[in-house]
């Protein structure tokens, strides 16, 4: 039997396009409550509200429509997420050349197009060398990062105006183009922690002399947790499941992220 008070440690679902982060770290918390409530853990007083508080949060946002790994800490391992936000992680990106958007997504609102043709491959891979390395880069609007206690996204959606963050320096690894099929384009990254992939994907539109949004983007690799090796998917986000990746995971909830390398 689980106990509510031992209940820590760190473990990574495998999100799914169109579910927030959010969303899921409310999901696995309130299937980790039920679960608890049935071993009769967790004593319910005034409705449906728990005595025993669980807490659980995420190693770092993943865009909505996004796919991929999300890191999880239960109880303790909340405190052991720091590493994971600002550590490596690596992505699966498709762009698409000739259209921009408010959000940098091709799912936000077409601002402007832009011939693409005079694009060819070779200006692709040169334009994607020039991002690695550490660069600066401006945060886009619509994002998880905060402006007067709301995140910039849901101001930006509700009309408020919004500045952009100022640039910050963040890291690429490695990057290397993996499909060029015009007006599409795929390509491989290794990241540190802070960096908008969709924005890359912006400003590699204006270095080629076009514009460009991305179309769509998987997180492979956050720290130890790789998304073909040890995620859980959606249909094992169970009480008894969650157990045993904690479990399993127990010795990488001891490693420290920012030393875990991520290699292309």
């Amino acid at each position: 039997m689980a106990k509510a008070k031992f209940l820590n440690g760190l473990f990574a679902a495998h999100k799914p396009a169109g579910v927030s982060s959010a969303s899921i770290t409310n999901h696995i918390k309130e299937v980790i409550i039920q679960g608890l409530k049935q071993q009769g853990e967790v004593k319910v007083s005034g409705g449906n509200n728990p005595t025993t508080t669980i807490k659980v949060g995420h190693g770092g946002t993943l865009d909505l429509n996004a796919s991929g790994v999300l890191v999880l800490g239960i109880g303790r391992g909340t405190k052991a997420l720091g590493p994971y936000l600002k550590g490596q992680k690596k992505y699966k990106a498709v762009g698409l050349l000739g259209k921009a958007t408010d959000t940098h997504s091709e799912d936000g609102n077409l601002t402007v197009e832009l011939p693409y043709d005079h694009v060819t491959k070779d200006k692709m891979l040169d334009v994607l060398m020039n991002f690695r390395g550490i660069v600066k880069q401006v945060p886009p609007i619509y994002s998880s990062l905060k402006f007067k206690g709301h995140t910039m996204a849901s101001l930006a959606a509700a009309g408020f105006p919004v500045e952009a963050k100022p640039a910050r320096m963040v890291s690429v690894y490695n990057i290397h183009c993996t499909s060029f099929k015009p007006p599409t384009f795929s390509f491989e990254i290794a990241c540190s922690g802070g960096f908008y992939v969709r924005k890359l994907i912006h400003d590699i539109g204006k270095e080629l002399g076009t514009c460009a949004c991305m179309k769509s983007l998987e997180r492979t690799q956050q720290g130890p947790f790789h998304l073909r090796k040890n995620v859980l998917e959606e249909r094992d986000w169970t009480f008894p499941k969650i157990l045993e990746a904690l479990k399993d995971n127990k010795e990488l909830n001891l490693k420290d992220n920012r030393k875990e390398e991520v290699r292309l």
